[in-house]
């Protein structure tokens, strides 16, 4: 006889991706930023650490994404987590993008990524419930 798997055992690809995208972003953004900004017409910051530090910080939630993957239920703070960062984001770059002082469309788009990614950790945490 097989059990019924759990129901947030469906959300569990999500987690994967999520993983995915922010390690990649982060290992994209720390070593090929320049190729990056130039591809996009972003302007280039007087000092690297700016950049660096932030795409580490990308790069460590992709770290903790992959950590709620392998292990769900134990886990589940990094999910709230996420629901933190990606909303600051979110609430950051819109903040920019209305202001019009956001450096390019590209960290919109990373936005309305983010915002998706928000609302369906909002909906596996609901899940949980």
């Amino acid at each position: 006889m097989t059990t019924a798997p759990k129901a947030t055992e469906r959300y569990r690809p999500l987690f994967l991706v999520a993983a995915a995208y922010d390690l990649i972003l982060g290992i994209v953004f720390f070593f090929f930023f320049r190729p990056v900004y130039t591809l996009f017409g972003l302007p280039m910051l007087e000092n690297n650490s700016y950049i660096h530090l932030t795409a580490g910080f990308v790069f460590v939630q992709g770290v903790g994404y992959w950590l709620v993957y392998r292990n769900m239920e134990r886990n589940t703070d990094i999910v709230r987590l996420g629901v933190v960062y990606k909303g600051i984001y979110c609430l950051v770059a819109g903040y920019y993008f209305l202001i019009d002082q956001l450096p390019g469309a590209v960290f919109a788009w990373f936005g309305v990524f983010d915002l998706l990614f928000l609302v369906a950790f909002v909906r596996y945490l609901a899940v949980l419930k």
